[in-house]
């Protein structure tokens, strides 16, 4: 076999063997760089896994948010390997120095930036997002049409809940150039529903039937701010009140609330007396239309029945 290597080796013209000795000679020369190199960044894993293990436990007992935590993780994380790369590149190939390397990765890092616009417009959203934290997991949110629960953030997107259960995976550049609606960033929200009464009922006597009836729901938090109730307007068949009461912020809870505060307010009018109106339609002719009485038009029928 190497009987046949050597037959073939001597065929081969001799600016192509001349340039291969090259290769093989340099390869040979730059072998324990390579070497060197590679036990580095061996080295390098197994402190950034000791940092891994250490950090993020000293950051979290100095009171230190967990989103912001993750930042500073991955920076370190980052900036560790960057450095390291370049000083193993250095180890293997010392005519490459880290100017040179680091004006490599600039030019490199231009053209990476253009091919992958999105991606890094999320990445620095997320790295915003999560330092500034304008909201946290568990919190309930809208934006862009996506209303639900916020289940994680990552450094490139975020997971949104729905309320019908549905999962929505949202870039973070979305939530961070377009308006989000906290609905969670209080622990209690205002809630209004509109109630009618007819036209025929005293409007103050009406009035503190429905605020009596909407503070003896216990969802209504009265104790953060009073119930409201304001006569909106005059309706087609009755006068509407406008009744506004404060309970907690998630989506269940309005709708909870909601449910106690219809079914108190519909009892309690009820007791009083008070009539909450179907709508009344009331019909205009401009010419007095014929009536005719049934029995008139009984009576015809069966004469022209026994005539028969």
């Amino acid at each position: 076999m190497l009987d046949s290597l050597s037959s073939v080796w001597g065929t081969l013209p001799d600016p192509l063997r001349n340039q291969l000795e090259g290769y093989a000679v340099g390869f040979w020369s730059v072998l324990p760089q390579l070497i060197l190199s590679i036990v580095f960044l061996c080295f390098l894993w197994v402190v950034v896994r000791i940092v891994q293990a250490i950090v993020p436990g000293v950051l979290r007992r100095a009171r230190m948010r967990r989103s912001l935590v993750d930042v500073i993780m991955m920076l370190i994380i980052v900036g560790m390997w960057l450095f390291g790369v370049l000083i193993a590149v250095t180890i293997a190939f010392p005519t490459i120095t880290p100017g040179k390397a680091l004006t490599a990765l600039g030019v490199g890092g231009v053209a990476i930036g253009f091919a992958f616009k999105d991606v890094f417009e999320n990445f620095l959203a997320g790295i915003l997002l999560l330092i500034r934290e304008p909201f946290s997991v568990e919190d309930y949110i809208e934006c862009e049409g996506f209303e639900g629960q916020v289940e994680e953030i990552t450094i490139r997107d975020t997971h949104v809940r729905q309320t019908d259960g549905q999962l929505v995976v949202a870039p973070n550049a979305m939530f961070f150039k377009n308006p989000v609606t906290i609905r969670t960033a209080r622990d209690v929200r205002r809630t209004t529903v509109i109630c009618g009464v007819a036209y025929g009922e005293d409007v103050d006597a009406a009035r503190e039937v429905i605020a009596q009836a909407v503070r003896g729901v216990d969802a209504v938090r009265d104790d953060v701010r009073d119930v409201e109730i304001f006569a909106q307007e005059f309706a087609d068949s009755s006068i509407n009140f406008e009744v506004t009461w404060w309970t907690g912020s998630r989506p269940i809870d309005i709708r909870s609330s909601r449910d106690k505060v219809v079914a108190a307010v519909k009892r309690a009018l009820d007791d009083a007396g008070i009539e909450i109106p179907f709508p009344y339609r009331t019909l205009t002719f401009n010419e007095p239309l014929p009536v005719r009485d049934y029995r008139d038009h009984k009576d015809s029928t069966e004469d022209t029945s026994t005539d028969g």
